[in-house]
């Protein structure tokens, strides 16, 4: 009997992938003998290889619909003889995707018109937990809790060891998500008055946020820019805690298991988007901004 040939689909960002790691865990849990590939977006794709779970990992470049090289690319890709496509992802692109099947006895779990097994009504629903349950439709194990021995090792030690990690940056296209600079400021100094060293992170894009906390707390660590993937939940991972907006980093950081609190806005609905992890937790106002460093302090102080 050969092994089945499962395609999943999960293009990121970087918080959503994070947040599907248990479920990546449980499909190649429950599906052993399975050969799995992911068809990811090119910035995760070097992060995604390094995980236990894929047999292959395939680049979506995301090209335009009138990019006829990718779109026969994509074409030849759904037309692999896979037994089970798995679209963790659910977007119109996705549902274009499906399109490529017809006919085709490949079984689809998903929300594309046609699936063959379509999702229940996800309304409400942790993003990881939906995860949970598209894989165990498919014959995965929807209770797996993912290891992240493959990514945080013990002895990736370095600057910033038991600092408190400020991630003050977020997509730019969702101002209302972004705490401000001048909270981050009086949180960093009532922890650096306590004696506790403060790292902020962040990407380039991140530079203006980051500069604007440094101006009112001088006394941090400037790690913007200088942090891959790995080495940011290696930090993350002998933090003494993390605290930032609704941002990839931040749910990589709720994994590593050290106390982690996402300051939220309205723009997040917690019961779909609240980081998974053993000491995660989130404060939130509809307006970000009436968020204050004390109530911060206080929820972070219960995890």
């Amino acid at each position: 009997m050969k092994e089945p040939r499962i395609l999943v689909i999960k293009h990121g960002a970087l918080g959503d992938l994070v947040q599907g790691f248990d479920a990546f865990a449980g499909l190649r849990d429950g599906l052993p003998d399975a050969h799995i590939t992911l068809l990811t977006s090119p910035a995760f794709v070097g992060l995604s290889r390094r995980a236990p779970w894929f047999d292959e990992v395939v680049e979506d470049f995301r090209a335009f619909a009138l990019n006829m090289p990718q779109l026969l690319r994509m074409r030849r890709l759904f037309h692999a003889d896979w037994d089970i496509i798995l679209d963790l992802q659910c977007s119109r692109r996705t549902a274009r995707y499906h399109q490529f099947l017809a006919p085709s006895k490949t079984r689809w779990f998903g929300t594309a018109p046609g699936a063959s097994d379509p999702y229940p009504d996800f309304t409400g629903v942790n993003n990881a937990d939906r995860m949970k349950v598209a894989i165990g439709m498919a014959g995965g194990d929807g209770d797996m809790s993912a290891s992240l021995d493959w990514l945080v090792s013990d002895d990736q030690g370095g600057e910033a060891d038991g600092a408190v990690v400020l991630v003050p940056g977020c997509s730019p296209a969702k101002p209302g998500k972004r705490w401000p600079a001048s909270s981050y400021a009086e949180l960093a100094n009532m922890f650096l008055r306590d004696g506790r060293e403060v790292a902020i992170v962040g990407t380039a894009a991140d530079r203006a946020a980051a500069d604007a906390v440094l101006r009112d707390a001088p006394a941090c660590s400037d790690m913007v820019g200088r942090t891959s993937l790995d080495a940011l939940a290696a930090l993350f991972g002998r933090a003494h805690a993390v605290v930032g907006n609704d941002t990839g980093p931040v749910f990589l950081a709720a994994r590593t298991g050290v106390p982690t609190l996402m300051v939220m806005g309205g723009d997040t609905d917690p019961s779909m988007s609240a980081p998974v992890g053993a000491r995660a937790g989130w404060v939130r106002s509809q307006n970000v901004g009436d968020v204050t460093p004390p109530q911060a302090m206080d929820a972070l102080a219960a995890l």
